[in-house]
């Protein structure tokens, strides 16, 4: 599997703490955002192909359960708004204050 983020990848990612892995979720899941306003959907194809990739790490790195619940489901939400029918009435904003209390939290902690 070819990687966007390698050294994340390559064993970084899992030294990370939770809130810091999704708060970095968070980044890419807001540029996905922010390049879909700007109407250019290439920009926001690879941000959330660079989100489900973090996702993806978390999930094979986290063996905490209540995590696991989260992040498959977080998954199963990203994928569905941004190419689903989305079931889950996800909005922009919505995204944006799920990922802003992450960010924050991982802010403070360091």
């Amino acid at each position: 599997m070819s990687y966007q983020h390698k050294d994340l990848a390559a064993g970084r990612w899992s030294q990370l703490s939770f809130l810091e892995q999704m708060a970095n979720i968070g980044s890419e899941v807001e540029r996905a955002l922010n390049w879909r306003i700007k109407k250019n959907a290439d920009y926001a194809q690879k941000a959330f192909e660079r989100a489900l990739e973090l996702i993806d790490l978390t999930l094979d790195n986290d063996k905490n359960y209540a995590h696991l619940k989260e992040i498959t489901r977080l998954r199963e939400a990203v994928v569905d708004y941004f190419f689903g029918v989305n079931q889950f009435i996800s909005s922009e904003s919505s995204w944006r204050n799920y990922f802003l209390p992450f960010t924050y939290a991982s802010r403070r902690n360091h």
